[in-house]
């Protein structure tokens, strides 16, 4: 499973979903999803865009847990 660490860096720095889309001209939808975890696939301009606006190396925006499954739902 991938970890996204969106909301703790926003959190940490008092930003919005509305600041980060404004500030680096992704969609506000994208950070969204990024923000909630529920993104199923993410453009690598959006990754360099995130990592560039917060300082930081991929490593810090993902992380990869090993032998974790994303649960999911069943409706």
């Amino acid at each position: 499973m991938i970890k996204c660490h969106l909301s703790r860096l926003m959190g940490e720095r008092k930003l919005k979903i509305a600041d980060v889309a404004r500030d680096t001209g992704l969609h506000r939808n994208t950070v969204t999803l990024l923000y909630d975890e529920t993104a199923a696939r993410v453009d690598l301009d959006a990754i360099d865009r995130l990592c560039s606006y917060f300082g930081i190396p991929v490593g810090e925006l993902f992380e990869h847990l090993a032998g974790e499954k994303e649960q999911v739902s069943k409706p």
